[in-house]
């Protein structure tokens, strides 16, 4: 699939727990984001990159294209249940599966090398859509983390 070059507005449920984390230098992550922290700590948008985690979903967009590490933070929602493009095919029958972040707006079901646990499908929307529980990397037994 595409990585983001806009703003998205994503359909969540649920509680939502939120924490502001600081971007990586010359970066913008766009609201709707799938987030990763880097090796160094400092949120970016995800893609398929070694010693980095899943750290949420942007509710804001954040420009840091011009700033250095830590010069402005994004609030993360961690948690919740929220509607999600797989790039799989899926059925009802997916439902329990972990995804993976393809990139910072695609899931996907099946593992590929680098790709961040984002959480576990809830519900079956049609065969390119589905409620994902998200998990921020520890906390969401079902990822095994």
């Amino acid at each position: 699939m595409t990585a983001l070059a806009a703003d998205s507005n994503l359909d969540h449920r649920g509680t939502v727990e939120m924490q502001s984390v600081p971007v990586v230098e010359t970066d913008i992550i766009y609201k709707g984001a799938l987030c990763m922290l880097n090796a160094d700590g400092y949120l970016a948008p995800c893609t398929a990159t070694a010693s980095s985690q899943f750290a949420g979903i942007a509710l804001a967009q954040g420009d840091n294209s011009a700033g250095s590490n830590g010069d402005i933070e994004v609030v993360c929602a961690r948690s919740g249940r929220w509607l999600l493009t797989i790039s799989d095919t899926i059925t009802q029958a997916n439902v329990g599966d972990v995804v993976y972040a393809e990139d910072d707006g695609t899931v996907s079901h099946t593992a590929a090398t680098n790709e961040q646990k984002v959480g576990v499908i809830t519900e079956f929307v049609d065969g390119t859509h589905c409620y994902v529980e998200i998990a921020d990397g520890c906390n969401n037994p079902a990822l095994g983390t």
